[in-house]
């Protein structure tokens, strides 16, 4: 406890020792986004325009006398925009020479302007709003994976292995190039400070079915353990935790299971050390989708009433309420349809050829 104290002193939260970091500039509307071309379009016709008048000797207009800047404008302007109606006209050389390079790649960058830049703005613009729209309206009883790092990424690759789409899980993290990541690979992400509440927010907490907390430090873990918690109260809560003595204070915060990384790898190396062969049985039940898997399932009606001995999948435990029982323990002799079985059950392959 006197750890998580001492990191919360003043001047050392977790978001601080990261440096400063500037708020993601907001995309400004499409409307506003096209009204800055028009205006760049508009400078390059009063350059044009300016272009034309200083040499306005050069050029013939059918209506007779001297070109005026209105006529240089109006030149510029039927001009740029490939209508070109033929009452003015370059005569002299620097005239046609200014048109041929100068007005002519200034047409093409006029229409980029007006025509190429306008449609990708109205196109990607309007695509990525809706599709964000729609998946605010439609996200619901996901998963939340707060800290993308190893254990995030382990996670991650569990929860694809066990069926959960892509599409259900939500990864936040503060740094932008991890979140870059995980959209790499299919992931919806927010970029922000986990422990604040408008990131839980923005990643759909508050609807919510799972919450892994997996940042780097226990103190980050239990403000984002508290903080989601205030904002979800039904959702299944899952941290990890770096020391055992912080392990007490994550469940305090409302983490319905909490994970001791460094005891967990040290039990691990202590029982490898022992027994090489058991350790690596038990690397294998901790990696999914290779050899043999640790699975949680409902009773069938066929196994309902029998003993889990019975079972097709070797029962470790009966999940019966929010109670987990031993297999052994006289309670669990008899299994009922409600109840839930935690089996050790061989990875499905797929076959080959």
């Amino acid at each position: 406890m006197s750890r998580i104290r001492r990191n919360l002193a003043p001047g050392t939260e977790p978001w601080a020792d990261a440096g400063i970091v500037l708020p993601a500039r907001r995309a400004a509307p499409a409307v506003r986004q096209v009204g800055s071309r028009l205006l760049l379009a508009l400078a390059v016709l009063v350059a044009t325009s300016f272009i034309v008048y200083l040499d306005r000797a050069g050029y013939h207009d059918n209506a007779g006398g001297e070109l005026s800047f209105l006529d240089a404008a109006y030149y510029a302007t039927v001009t740029l925009s490939t209508t070109g109606y033929g009452d003015i006209t370059p005569f002299s050389d620097s005239a046609r020479l200014t048109n041929i390079f100068v007005i002519t790649p200034l047409r093409v960058v006029f229409l980029i302007i007006l025509v190429g830049t306008t449609l990708e703005v109205l196109t990607e613009r309007t695509r990525l709003q809706w599709r964000l729209n729609r998946w605010r309206s439609t996200v619901r009883e996901h998963t939340v994976v707060i800290g993308y790092g190893t254990k995030g990424r382990s996670a991650v690759d569990t929860l694809l292995g066990q069926g959960v789409k892509k599409e259900e899980i939500v990864v936040v993290d503060p740094q932008r190039k991890v979140i870059d990541h995980a959209a790499q690979h299919g992931l919806v992400g927010v970029v922000g400070d986990a422990t604040r509440t408008d990131t839980l927010v923005r990643a759909g907490l508050p609807t919510a079915a799972r919450v892994v907390v997996a940042p780097e430090r226990d103190d980050t873990a239990v403000l984002i353990t508290l903080t989601a918690r205030q904002l979800n109260k039904a959702a299944t809560v899952v941290a990890a935790v770096r020391e055992d003595e912080n392990a007490p204070l994550l469940r305090q915060s409302g983490a319905d299971v909490v994970v001791t990384s460094s005891s967990s790898a040290g039990r691990l190396l202590g029982l490898s050390m022992l027994s090489p062969h058991a350790g690596a049985v038990m690397e294998d039940l901790l990696t999914y989708g290779n050899g043999l898997d640790v699975v949680e399932r409902p009773v069938t009606r066929a196994e309902a009433g029998h003993s889990p001995r019975e079972c097709a999948d070797l029962v470790v435990a009966v999940v019966r309420g929010r109670r987990v029982l031993n297999y052994t323990e006289p309670e669990a002799a008899v299994l009922q349809l409600t109840d839930r079985v935690i089996v050790i059950k061989s990875s499905e392959v797929a076959p080959t050829g």
